[in-house]
């Protein structure tokens, strides 16, 4: 598994702290940035950390800013990214399993390291189970497909 991280400066501190934890386990990963702590805005993270992952370079991305609202609507605006903004593990798990979600958000504001990591760890171990689920993400992407502008 290989993943892409992502944040703006206020979640940037959360990002490190997993980049730890991926360390220790194993994961292979590439930090996006923000790479200091200096103000900064999140789109600038969200989008290349989604189309890294949409182009599939990384199998999944991680995105933190502050609340995760933010960076996720960013992340959805990529055709191809179905970003999952969770503050729990059970939304992680089930967006895995019914959403085939590629990219989940996080809120550094939310959530502390403990909660993160139970909520990346349901992310990453979730499976997609397709059958009838894949009837709406095929729903999902024909609605992306019809509003592309360009």
């Amino acid at each position: 598994m290989k993943l892409a991280l992502g944040s703006d400066h206020v979640g940037r501190e959360l990002k490190l702290k997993l980049m730890e934890w991926f360390d220790e386990i194993g994961i292979e990963y590439k930090d996006f940035g923000a790479y200091s702590s200096e103000r900064t805005n999140y789109p600038e993270y969200a989008v290349p950390v989604a189309k890294a992952v949409v182009n599939g370079e990384y199998d999944r991305g991680i995105l933190i800013c502050g609340t995760g609202v933010g960076i996720s609507i960013s992340a959805n605006k990529i055709h191809g990214v179905r970003c999952v903004c969770c503050s729990e593990p059970y939304s992680a798990l089930l967006s895995r399993n019914h959403n085939n979600t590629n990219i989940l958000a996080m809120g550094s504001r939310v959530v502390g390291l403990d909660l993160a990591k139970m909520i990346v760890k349901n992310f990453l171990e979730g499976e997609y189970e397709g059958g009838r689920h894949q009837v709406r993400v095929d729903e999902i992407a024909q609605i992306e497909k019809t509003q592309s502008l360009g």
